[in-house]
């Protein structure tokens, strides 16, 4: 598999719908109400993609409060290619992004079971953190 990756690379509304519904074990949401390229461009620093030939295999949006801190946002990888060092690679290279764009701190929420990835194979610390639910 010879995978290209892309800073703020071309992806769309479908492939990315498919691609978080089966990263995420969700329905694929297409309901016509929103579109994830307009979010991506009104509130993303920028994303990282990865390509397997036309395929979208990889996705990671980077979010930021416009200074000193971004965040990971929904990364993502078909199921046929993980384990092959895509998804360390999409934060890799979404952290040169946000360190490119100035940014000082890269932030990332992960469940216990990610643990392994964040902390160990892509360099993140564990911290406290708090959620509070809206509903």
């Amino acid at each position: 598999m010879a995978v290209d990756f892309e800073w703020r690379g071309a992806c769309s509304d479908p492939e990315l719908n498919q691609l978080h519904a089966e990263a995420f074990g969700t329905r694929i949401v297409d309901d016509g109400g929103w579109s994830w390229i307009d979010l991506l461009d009104r509130h993303s620093l920028g994303w990282v993609v990865a390509r397997d030939g036309g395929d979208l295999v990889g996705f990671v949006n980077v979010i930021w409060d416009g200074r000193a801190h971004a965040w990971l946002q929904d990364t993502m990888v078909a199921t046929k290619a993980r384990r092959g060092g895509i998804g360390t690679s999409l934060v890799a290279l979404a952290h040169d992004g946000a360190l490119g764009a100035g940014c000082r701190w890269l932030h990332a929420d992960y469940g216990e079971h990610l643990a392994h990835f964040y902390e160990d194979n892509c360099g993140f610390a564990p911290t406290h953190a708090g959620l509070m639910a809206l509903f």
